[in-house]
């Protein structure tokens, strides 16, 4: 008997896709496959395939790659993949075409329907809201004759969080399906007619596996924090050096001066008041950082009403008033900052919202690790060590595909280089393994 073939296909919106299914593939830990209704994805997909175009691509792979039926295993949950977290940016025209964000969601199917394996990709317009940044490559092909846009972004927009992006059932037939999804996005790239592909925030692992078929490697740098099975602020203090605990005492004691007040809000505390509240911070300070912040309202009350025990909410409150408050997304094992916003100007309180309590939930709920966001040296003094993180990159024109090779070399030294420097410099005594 033959074995089946793998159809690859591109959808214009995840709402073609039933949030189970690009669950089973997104987050398999959290769901058991085999508790899927028998037959309904097939069923689903057939549907599906009335309305869209040609499949990218028909590859041959094992018969095994049907195995994703069995029970999902444990893996890691990362919120941002999650079908409600996409939608969300889709429904509340935060992420769309009309701001530079068509959604070209790759799938990868067996021949009765089943989907196997999924990718988050995007068309484009610009390199905004990405965080790995390409406008120096877009400036330069653009004065040599070409045309940089539209490209392809595999990514959760607005979001500078390592996760899956090559999403797979679980499976013996798995790492077929990883491969295929790969060479899709270079047949979509074709397709599509774009200048390059875009895999930003993805795991070192898939990292090279697309390095194998003709991406280009980049890496950069953030600061996570991590949890050496501290039982309590207090312990992780007492791994600092001296100088920097007093340092992180005094910043905790003066941020909570003029009265002020610290709370966590998680599940039914988000409510649309709070939510109103927080999306005025979120405007007054994202307006003076970006000019127009990314997010509508609309996106917060759609991931509060579908994700509200995966949010957590540190708010500032004073004189009977909320002042400023800092958004986290709560994976299996880390917790991961993303915004912060205020209106009124208090010494020490964004370190103490975004970094301070950040770490004080992450031991209260046994999290190995806090992930605050892009960039930010500061965040060094304060117990936050170096990471180094991924993308690969897809070039079709083999000019401007070399002149990025040739700097992406210097700059994969450059911050090897100065990731060590960094690590050097942690806070930490000289005993703290």
């Amino acid at each position: 008997m033959s074995d089946p073939a793998l159809r690859l296909r591109a959808v214009p919106t995840i709402s073609d896709v039933p949030a189970p299914f690009w669950d089973a593939c997104a987050n398999p830990g959290g769901m058991i496959a085999s508790a899927l209704p028998d037959g309904a994805m097939a069923n689903e997909a057939r549907t599906a395939h009335e309305n869209s175009e040609a499949p990218l691509q028909v590859l041959k792979v094992s018969s095994q790659c049907d195995a994703g039926r069995k029970s999902a295993i444990n893996a890691a949950y990362n919120p941002f993949v999650a079908h409600d977290y996409l939608s969300a940016l889709e429904v509340s025209e935060s992420a769309i075409a009309m701001t530079g964000w068509q959604p070209q969601h790759l799938l990868a199917e067996a021949a009765d329907g089943t989907l196997l394996g999924a990718v988050p990709c995007y068309l484009k317009s610009h390199s905004r809201g990405e965080y790995v940044f390409d406008h120096g490559w877009a400036e330069a092909y653009e004065r040599a004759g070409g045309n940089y846009y539209p490209k392809l972004q595999v990514s959760v927009p607005f979001t500078p969080a390592t996760g899956p992006r090559l999403l797979v059932r679980p499976g013996p037939g798995a790492a077929a399906v990883r491969a295929a999804l790969a060479a899709g996005l270079v047949a979509l790239c074709q397709r599509r007619e774009a200048s390059s592909v875009h895999v930003t925030f993805v795991p070192k692992d898939d990292w090279r596996l697309l390095a194998d078929r003709g991406f280009l490697q980049r890496t950069d740098q953030q600061f996570h924090w991590h949890n050496a099975g501290y039982d309590n602020f207090s312990a992780f203090l007492n791994a600092l050096a001296s100088r920097k605990r007093k340092t992180v005492r005094r910043e905790r004691r003066e941020a909570l001066e003029n009265g002020i007040t610290v709370h966590w809000l998680t599940g039914t505390d988000l409510t649309e008041e709070i939510w109103d509240v927080f999306f005025a911070f979120y405007i007054n300070t994202g307006s003076r950082k970006w000019g127009r912040p990314y997010l509508t309202r609309a996106f917060f009350s759609l991931i509060g009403e579908t994700l509200r025990d995966r949010i957590l909410l540190v708010m500032a409150k004073r004189a009977g008033r909320w002042i400023a408050g800092a958004i986290n997304f709560i994976g299996s094992d880390a917790l991961y900052g993303r915004h912060w916003g205020a209106l009124e100007e208090h010494p020490f309180l964004h370190f103490e919202l975004c970094y301070y309590q950040a770490i004080e939930f992450a031991i209260a709920r046994g999290l190995t690790r806090v992930e605050a966001g892009a960039q930010g040296e500061h965040k060094l003094a304060r117990g936050y060590v170096p990471a180094t993180t991924y993308s690969a990159h897809y070039v079709a024109d083999p000019a401007l595909r070399r002149a990025i090779a040739e700097y992406l070399s210097r700059e994969r030294a450059y911050v090897d280089a100065a990731g060590e420097e960094l690590a050097a410099l942690a806070p930490f005594r000289k005993t703290h393994v």
